[in-house]
């Protein structure tokens, strides 16, 4: 396993990231822990979550409860300096988290003391937050997206509060570095524009969705991950499974996500699921496991720090963790980026 650093800061991570939305939903507390053994077992040492999580479905029954999994794994272990720990701030509109409020000074400090307290450990190294207040195109909201509406003063001036309060916090030692989620191209810029100019903490990271057919990341995006040292983190590198394969002509697998969440937030429709299909039928005519090339893609790219695996069954993480073993030929490459241009972006 591979080790990368996040952003210009010398955190070193592991070029997987484990997810973890699962545990105390799909997954109970044990097979959390065992998720974590078996990743850390391979060379994974990199953890993320967030204060909503777990999110299949969101529900305030199960908010903060992977935090709490993770805190006890990290108390019965005490293999705190093992691992690199991210976790989220909500990003405001969720009713149960905080009325709904959006980031700001005081709701930035009442999250982490909560996230913190849940980990059962004193800091967290990657605090990000997860979506933008002001409105974003992620989660199929591309097709509506409409940023005329925003006050540009207003949203800037929360952005430096923000900064502000999270530089409180990494100077009190509570937080190592920052990251943004959800997040745009300006957005992001415009963060590290104010961070420099008020020398306040840098982001690190930029934790968005991408995968072989989610790739609006590789375009501006990319560019400024190249010019200004932050990397992605990618969710959901397998397109919630239907890169895997298990989808295919068959009804979802009982207790799967397809199963609890249909049409997996807009992923799986009549025309993504065939373009899945043929992706996955790519990587058996080259003799790949379909997860594993949809993984090994995303680890060539220049702008990735991780992909953020997730699982629910321990054969699935085994078959993630071992996709650094695969190299993908230059034939393969190229059938990637052939069926790309036929189907860009089928969701």
């Amino acid at each position: 396993m591979r080790m990368r650093k996040l952003g210009r800061t010398d955190i070193a991570v592991s070029e997987l990231c484990l997810g973890s939305m699962t545990w105390g939903e799909q997954n109970s507390e044990a097979e959390g822990h065992a998720q974590i053994d078996m990743a850390l077992d391979h060379g994974v040492n990199f953890i993320d979550t967030a204060e909503l999580y777990s999110t299949i479905p969101v529900r305030p029954e199960t908010y903060g409860r992977t935090e709490e999994i993770i805190g006890t794994w990290l108390k019965m272990s005490n293999k705190r300096n093992d691992v690199v720990i991210a976790s989220k701030i909500a990003g405001g509109g969720t009713k149960h988290v905080r009325d709904g409020a959006a980031p700001d000074a005081a709701n930035i400090r009442q999250a982490i003391d909560a996230s913190l307290t849940r980990l059962q450990t004193d800091h967290i190294d990657l605090y990000q937050i997860h979506w933008p207040p002001r409105g974003h195109y992620h989660f199929r909201k591309q097709w509506t997206y409409d940023p005329s509406p925003q006050n540009t003063s207003e949203v800037a001036s929360n952005m430096l509060e923000c900064l502000e309060e999270l530089g409180r916090q990494v100077d009190a030692g509570k937080i190592r570095a920052i990251g943004l989620s959800n997040e745009t191209c300006w957005g992001a810029a415009k963060f590290i524009a104010l961070a420099e100019a008020n020398g306040l903490p840098r982001i690190s990271t930029v934790q968005n969705e991408y995968n072989l057919m989610y790739r609006l990341y590789d375009l501006d995006l990319a560019e400024l991950s190249h010019h200004e040292d932050v990397g992605l983190l990618a969710y959901s590198p397998l397109a919630a499974g239907l890169l895997t394969g298990k989808y295919t002509d068959t009804a979802p697998p009982a207790g799967s996500r397809g199963a609890i969440q249909p049409g997996l937030n807009g992923r799986s429709s009549e025309r993504s699921r065939p373009i899945a299909d043929t992706y996955v039928s790519l990587a058996r005519k080259h003799g790949l496991d379909p997860a594993q090339m949809a993984l090994a893609f995303c680890l060539t790219r220049p702008f990735v720090t991780a992909p953020i695996i997730g699982a629910t069954q321990p054969d699935q993480l085994e078959t993630a963790l071992k996709s650094v073993e695969i190299s993908l030929s230059d034939q393969i490459l190229e059938d990637i980026t052939a069926l790309n241009r036929a189907h860009p972006n089928p969701y």
